[in-house]
């Protein structure tokens, strides 16, 4: 057994002359939560956009990888720019029954939502 190895549960520390030194667990990471078990919403926004419309999508549960990789993966089909930020997904433009039926196509369990 190497050094590395018996030292894997601790993270590195060994030994710390520091007083005050607490040794805290690495908390776990979020699972993914499998696409059947998402319940995501789509809808329309303009507020604070200068009148502009995007395809907002919210709603996702897990790891920020997962999310930024769905909002990719939609904005390729939709051909049109946008960002993640804050857990939601923004596609620029009305997008919101092409969007509706990729999820659903991939298995998302999602829902058009506002107007």
């Amino acid at each position: 057994m190497s050094k590395k190895d018996k030292n894997k549960g601790s993270g590195g520390y060994i030994y710390s002359t520091d007083p005050g030194f607490n040794f805290k667990e690495p908390e776990p990471e979020e699972q993914s939560i499998p696409p059947n078990q998402q319940d995501l919403r789509v809808m329309l926004d303009k507020k604070n956009r200068s009148g502009k419309a995007v395809t907002l999508i919210t709603g996702y549960l897990g790891k920020e990888d997962d999310l930024i990789t769905l909002g990719k993966y939609l904005k390729t089909k939709c051909g049109s720019g946008g960002t993640v930020k804050d857990g939601e997904i923004l596609i620029q433009g009305d997008f919101r029954q092409k969007i509706l039926q990729i999820l659903l196509s991939e298995g998302y369990k999602a829902k058009q939502s506002g107007g």
